[in-house]
């Protein structure tokens, strides 16, 4: 009688897998020129105190409305301007990345964690649990997200922490429904039901079979929801609901601005061109990961 081997799920399902996948990825010129606008960013939030050439706070009424250097009353004192308040744009555009940033990577986190969570479960096991749980992810998403964080925010504060505790718990459901849906086709493939055969307990087989294989969608949706929170935290705080005075936000500066758009554009100018540089780089980066992590364009 010839020998029998157990079931052993193959080794494309495990991490090993998508690094491969990930370490194949080939920078297109967009996709370099994305990165390094995203790295700036991510650079000049960690050490703004070392690259803003003043306090972002400190007003200085003899230096009020003060134009950019380019222009015909502009000072190289101040390259991007001053606002109302003689406080200086440049210093507030960089300091103001840190709560953009802040705000875009760790409610994604938030976010991305409680979705995959809920999708992975909802994929897997199927059944009454799976149509409880997206019963309850579509009215969420039947709820206008804008009136769940104005409504919350109002009750409870407006603090960093909350707002991107709220962010991240309300932001999950898009993650919640591709999840879900990747899940329902990996769960067919003969890996998964090796996995079964052989005795692996559900959690160890969608943590070490079913994730690795899904990872791709939830990095790309992860890249283009960092640039719609960014926007989201740029919206709230132009409300007056998001992170309050003295903080330094983008949104607050196109607040303080709009009043003075005929006589002095660049306060809504500047702020508006950085999320507008920083966001479009995000969603094209996403993109250009949605056409690598593809399988389909592997052949």
């Amino acid at each position: 009688m010839a020998d029998t081997q157990p079931l052993r799920p193959t080794t494309g399902s495990t991490i090993a897998g998508v690094r491969r996948k990930i370490a194949s990825l080939r920078l297109s010129a967009m996709a370099v020129v994305c990165l390094t606008i995203l790295f700036l960013f991510i650079l000049l939030a960690l050490f703004s105190s070392q690259f803003a050439p003043y306090d972002p706070v400190f007003p200085d009424l003899r230096a009020r409305l003060v134009p950019p250097a380019w222009s015909d009353r502009g000072t190289m004192k101040h390259i991007l301007g001053t606002d109302q308040l003689g406080r200086d744009m440049l210093s507030r555009l960089i300091y103001g990345s840190r709560i953009a940033l802040l705000v875009g990577f760790l409610g994604v986190i938030v976010a991305a964690f409680i979705g995959t969570v809920v999708g992975l479960i909802a994929g897997f096991a199927g059944g009454k649990l799976d149509a409880v749980l997206m019963a309850f992810v579509n009215t969420l998403l039947a709820v206008p997200n804008t009136l769940l964080y104005l409504t919350v925010l109002a009750v409870f504060g407006q603090s960093l922490t909350l707002l991107i505790i709220i962010i991240g718990c309300i932001n999950w459901t898009t993650f919640a429904r591709v999840v879900r849906g990747e899940v329902l086709s990996v769960k067919r493939r003969e890996f998964i039901e090796a996995s079964r055969a052989i005795g692996q307990l559900p959690a160890i087989t969608m943590v070490r079979h079913v994730l690795p294989n899904v990872i791709g969608p939830i990095i790309v949706i992860a890249t283009m929801n960092v640039a719609m929170l960014i926007i989201l935290e740029a919206t709230l705080s132009f409300l007056g609901f998001g992170v309050q005075p003295p903080t330094v936000t983008w949104g607050r500066m196109l607040a303080d601005g709009r009043n003075y758009v005929a006589t002095a554009w660049w306060l809504a100018a500047f702020p508006g061109l950085t999320i507008t540089l920083l966001t479009l780089s995000l969603i094209f980066l996403g993109d250009w990961l949605r056409d690598r992590l593809d399988p389909r364009n592997d052949a």
